[in-house]
């Protein structure tokens, strides 16, 4: 609803910011719903954001690269996202199509814009589209230092929060009328103001007659714009006036270039679609996803390969900056991988030194009651409890975080309704690099140790902070406690 505000009434924002949002809140409610683990969680949240992307950009094989992609500033994906993103994306696709198709047969099925038939077919274009590339990436190092410069003002000043928003607006309106006086009433200046999507259109249509010196204001205009909408507290997200800024801000320049070398540059067009790949590569850090959700949103498929070389260039040359505040560097600085890194320091170190001398190692029946669970976990000191018969063989594992979720139906959850049958245990003869990776698959704090893999007679338990403890003892010496 407040997105549906902020841009209905003519604030510049983006339609994915808040179909992304939508998307990752329903992933993370089915994940609550259905009990799942942590890990499991984040991809569903993945996979939601990227079948809103694909469904409100009509781009299904985007929105799992942009689920994958978004989440680093560095080239790295998170590779168990993609299949369970592109899976989603299909199905948003195909429910989004059938649906508009149903009101406007056909329609739901096209791309986002129309466009020429342009191919690239003289590698002396490379020339002018390399000159692309330093005008993307220094719109974006303004879109982005514009973006949070206006977000910091706002939170500084000393109003009320809820007045901020309506300030922004205001602002943002008085933009779009300046251009629009300043352009002789031109209507299109106004593209300055919510979703700007018409100049992308006309910026491809050569016969409508767009002139550099307006796309290069409705470019600059956006900027501003965005900043002021989004960074005061409107709801809106920021992929779609990036489109918009790249778009024109290449349209400019394709039109500049066309005038000068008309031999190298065409079609001022081609520079439209590039620039708005080149551009969200720059600013979002994301050069593939950007590749494909461009050509998908256009249909220009025949531009891929300039467009490849303006995304990579754009990426390279870019600055650490990024549109998106909460990426992290890289998979080794996300907390959702935190401890996978440390295995060749701990490779040769045995699991059977953290278990030695563990002969009463606490476990539950699996008839136990949850009053029973509750006090094992509480006398055991540990997070992870295995679930043994009377042999003592593995039959699964309870976490201590699924034992708060099922506090609610107290009296009717014995223990195997908690139990997780798929983990995968720990040998004593194993090493610890392989115990970090059981840690991170299963998404646990502790892990069971069991004879051999076929009996599975549970000899002890294994905690990660004792790992953690081994990693720092090998990397600082002996004198670190355990």
């Amino acid at each position: 609803m407040a997105s549906a505000l902020t841009i209905g009434t003519g604030g510049s924002g983006g339609r994915e910011g808040p179909i992304a949002q939508i998307g990752a809140g329903f992933g993370s409610y089915l994940s609550h719903l259905l009990r799942l683990r942590p890990v499991d969680r984040r991809i569903l949240m993945a996979a939601g954001m990227g079948a809103g992307i694909a469904a409100i950009f009509r781009a299904p094989l985007a929105g799992a690269l942009f689920a994958a992609e978004v989440l680093y500033r560095s080239p790295e994906f998170e590779p168990e996202v993609i299949m369970p993103a592109a899976i989603a994306s299909v199905v948003s696709y195909c429910t989004l199509g059938t649906i508009v198709s149903y009101w406007a047969p056909g329609v739901g099925w096209q791309p986002l814009f129309a466009t020429p038939d342009i191919a690239f077919t003289d590698p002396r274009r490379l020339l002018p589209y390399t000159l692309l590339v330093l005008l993307v990436v220094f719109l974006a190092m303004l879109y982005t230092r514009t973006f949070y410069g206006c977000t910091r003002l706002f939170r500084r000043l000393p109003i009320r929060p809820h007045f901020k928003p309506a300030l922004g607006a205001l602002a943002t309106g008085l933009v779009g009328l300046a251009l629009y006086y300043l352009f002789g009433r031109e209507e299109h200046a106004l593209a300055v103001l919510s979703f700007g999507y018409g100049a992308i259109q006309r910026a491809l249509s050569p016969e409508a007659g767009a002139s550099a010196w307006l796309l290069l204001a409705i470019a600059l205009g956006k900027i501003l714009t965005t900043g002021l909408t989004i960074g005061s507290g409107g709801s809106g997200g920021v992929f779609g006036p990036s489109m918009v800024i790249g778009g024109c801000g290449g349209g400019a320049l394709g039109l500049v270039l066309h005038q000068l070398w008309p031999g190298l540059v065409p079609n001022p067009a081609s520079f439209v679609i590039v620039g708005m790949a080149g551009f969200f590569a720059a600013a979002a850090k994301t050069p593939f996803s950007t590749l494909v959700i461009v050509s998908e949103m256009t249909g220009g498929y025949h531009l891929l390969l300039p467009a490849l070389w303006v995304c990579a260039l754009a990426f390279i040359l870019s600055d650490e900056q990024s549109i998106y505040s909460s990426q992290v560097d890289s998979r080794s600085r996300s907390p959702a991988h935190q401890g996978s890194y440390v295995r060749q320091v701990l490779a040769g170190v045995r699991v059977g030194q953290f278990t030695l001398g563990k002969r009463d190692v606490p476990a539950v029946r699996p008839n136990d009651s949850l009053a029973t669970v509750l006090e094992r976990f509480g006398s055991a000191d540990c997070p992870v409890l295995p679930v043994v018969d009377e042999a003592r063989r593995l039959l699964g594992i309870i976490n201590l975080e699924e034992v708060h979720l099922a506090s609610q139906a107290r009296p009717l959850i014995l223990a195997e309704d908690l139990m997780r049958s798929d983990v995968r245990p720990l040998r004593a003869e194993d090493q610890l690099d392989r115990a970090l990776e059981l840690f991170v698959e299963n998404d646990l704090l502790a892990l069971p140790v069991v004879n051999d893999l076929e009996e599975r007679r549970v000899v002890g338990l294994v905690r990660r902070f004792e790992i953690a403890s081994a990693y720092l003892r090998h990397v600082h010496g002996p004198n670190i406690p355990a």
